[in-house]
């Protein structure tokens, strides 16, 4: 059999993305999509996710490790709010 080539060194590695954290990201979006409504995020300012970040962020500092109303972790709250604010950024 010969040995095959694939030319994919320059390439996004999406394999490096944790499927986990990922996983995680998703139930945190799920959960807000049945809350606020897909997409509802895009019409948010974004002070609100900078506060939203920051308190998952001092919870997790403080010990707390999950989100009382989601049941995911603070960190991903976090995550998820990161994104949002890149992604309004990226769109201005």
């Amino acid at each position: 059999m010969s040995e095959g080539k694939k030319f994919d060194t320059d390439k996004i590695q999406y394999d490096l993305i944790d499927p986990y954290a990922l996983e995680d990201m998703a139930k945190v979006l799920t959960f807000g999509a049945s809350k606020y409504g897909r997409y509802n995020w895009k019409g948010v300012e974004e002070y609100r996710y900078e506060a939203a970040l920051m308190r998952h962020f001092e919870a997790y500092r403080k010990g707390e490790k999950f989100d009382d109303e989601s049941g995911v972790s603070h960190l991903a709250h976090v995550l998820v709010n990161t994104m949002f604010l890149y992604c309004l950024e990226k769109e201005k």
